[in-house]
């Protein structure tokens, strides 16, 4: 018997994805999923050095249809954009703009993914789907419960397929996450979801921790 993800037909189209080691190929291969016209924007947090300046917006684009950028502080959200969390900034989702930051370092590391989990589950409650893909530490586990408390959607990577299972794994000990997908069903699913669609999942398809 499947549980469906989404049976109250709501349109997901707040995106928060986040990863650590093991992100960059994760989230390319995610991204090449989605159409140019995903009615929704997406935040990416992928940890960093703390001196890495370049613009990853290329790399990280390179397979999809969708506009990839590194954002200003400011910036408006716009449906089809891919927002980058630059180097040594957190990056959050308030009033509609992009709010970049040198606050504190979260989980020893600046861009974290907490910040921006956290921020889009504030400012826009059920319609926000948090995504933690491959990685180390427990980043993002903190920021899928606030996006569950508010009435959000919880995913993450498949343990199995992760460079990194750690974060994946932290999340579902600690959070109400809803499946655990290969990064291709991920992408398959953001689509679905930010189109108010429903998704037929097995009652198993969170493994046990």
């Amino acid at each position: 018997m499947s549980v469906p993800i989404n049976s109250e037909k709501i349109v997901r189209d707040v995106i928060v994805v986040g990863a650590s080691a093991g992100g960059i190929p994760a989230v390319i291969e995610m991204l090449s999923r989605l159409p140019a016209d995903l009615p929704a924007f997406m935040g990416v947090v992928i940890h960093r050095g703390n001196y890495s300046t370049s613009n990853w917006s290329k790399v990280l684009g390179m397979k999809t249809k969708l506009r990839v950028v590194e954002p200003a502080d400011g910036d408006s959200l716009l449906h089809g954009v891919v927002y980058i969390a630059p180097g040594d900034h957190h990056m959050r989702f308030e009033h509609d703009t992009i709010v970049l930051d040198g606050g504190p370092k979260e989980h020893h590391t600046r861009p974290a993914v907490d910040p921006l989990f956290a921020s889009a589950a504030l400012s826009y409650g059920p319609r926000v789907v948090g995504v933690v893909l491959t990685g180390g530490g427990h980043d993002g586990m903190q920021g899928l419960l606030d996006v569950t408390t508010a009435g959000g959607l919880s995913l993450v990577q498949k343990p199995s397929e992760a460079e990194d299972a750690t974060m994946p794994e932290y999340a579902i000990a600690h959070d109400h996450v809803r499946a655990a997908l290969t990064v291709d069903e991920i992408g398959d699913a953001l689509v679905l979801l930010a189109r108010g669609g429903a998704i037929p999942i097995g009652a198993a398809a969170v493994p046990r921790i």
